[in-house]
């Protein structure tokens, strides 16, 4: 197979990462008799300096000429709020979410079998094992309405965040959430705010009418405050949760440090035909740019969520993510994730470890 794949390095440890991924694709492809094509396109606060903004004319036409999208990561104080809008990364990140119809964010949440001891939850709990998947909308929502700042003649400063929701959008990330839950443990749990919101009573009028069309997937509305406890008390419950853009954005953070390993996860942004965007879930983390210290792992993980759900792939998938835990298991970390004693290498050792086993298997 020919596989086309745009390249956004980004910032900080961005380009780091995104080596040390391209070279684990590489080998896969080699493993698999697959041909990839790399694209590199400008988007973060690179772009900015580069051509005084951050989300370049001609980005996201690019992008839809591969076949998927794989991002290091944007960001940094450099191009901190006090920029304008068109000059901060993630003006950009919003924009060619929306522009690629990528309506959907796909963050596993999982507890690495060696990494057992790292999660913050205790023993008997992290044992059980955490294998959820978070399934956030992603292009509407609080984060993309309408925006307001006025002037009260009593009160100050007052401002409006509007979120609006429509069936439409409420019942395609819905149906994701179920067909993917088919592909799992057979589980959805639904996440709003339906005793306080109107766009959380839609959300959960929709997701009731889903559910009928798949008597084979259990089902259950949680109200994201009893989530976000439920997370920290009990993960191994869920199997896929599916909220809204805002919700969804907290909870997975949340979810994702329950793992205690944030440096390991990844995430897949998806729509219906529109090439998928793969990226680590960490940010720039600018104070360790340039100095072999960011791990790799998550960017490698999003590659092998790359094969599985853009290339249809699975068998590529189970290989790099077998790869990881096979170094994982002998004890090998990233300062990110090491304890006294473990032995701690950089990015490129802990990428070359990766496709040593990766070629091996």
């Amino acid at each position: 197979m020919k596989y086309k794949i745009a390249l956004i390095r980004g910032d900080g440890i961005g380009p780091e990462v995104v080596n040390e991924a391209v070279g684990v694709i590489d080998v896969v492809a080699e493993k698999f008799g697959h041909q990839i094509e790399y694209v590199d396109v400008l988007l973060g606060g690179c772009a900015t300096d580069a051509v005084g903004k951050s989300y370049p004319d001609g980005t996201a036409e690019m992008c839809k000429a591969c076949d998927a999208v794989l991002l290091g990561a944007v960001g940094g104080p450099k191009w901190g709020p006090d920029k304008p809008a068109e000059q901060r990364p993630e003006t950009a990140l919003l924009a060619i979410r929306k522009d690629l119809g990528l309506y959907a964010n796909l963050r596993p949440a999982t507890l690495r079998p060696a990494l057992a001891d790292s999660s913050p939850l205790r023993r008997e709990t992290a044992e059980k094992g955490i294998d959820l998947m978070m399934v956030r909308e992603l292009t509407g929502g609080v984060y993309f309405g309408k925006r307001d700042r006025y002037q009260t003649e009593d009160r100050g400063t007052e401002c409006t965040d509007l979120m609006a929701y429509s069936e439409k959008e409420i019942e395609r990330v819905g149906r994701r959430a179920f067909e993917l839950a088919r592909l799992r443990r057979k589980k959805v749990s639904s996440v709003d705010k339906a005793n306080v919101l109107e766009t959380s009573r839609l959300w959960r009028s929709v997701m009731h009418r889903l559910a009928e069309e798949y008597p084979d997937v259990a089902y259950e509305d949680v109200l994201v405050d009893n989530c976000a406890m439920q997370i920290v008390r009990d993960p191994g419950q869920f199997d896929v949760l599916v909220t809204e853009n805002m919700f969804g954005d907290i909870l997975s953070d949340e979810a994702s440090m329950v793992t205690g390993s944030i440096g390991l996860l990844p995430s897949a942004s998806i729509g219906d035909s529109a090439p998928g965007l793969y990226e680590p879930i960490h940010g720039s983390a600018p104070d360790i740019a340039g100095q072999d210290k960011a791990n790799p792992t998550a960017t490698i993980l999003s590659a092998a969520m790359m094969f599985r759900y853009s290339f249809q792939r699975p068998e590529e998938a189970d290989a790099i993510e077998l790869a990881v835990d096979a170094v994982l298991a002998e004890g090998w970390r990233t300062a990110d994730i090491a304890k006294p004693g473990e032995k701690t290498v950089g990015t490129r050792e802990m990428g070359r470890l990766i496709r040593e086993k990766l070629a091996a298997r």
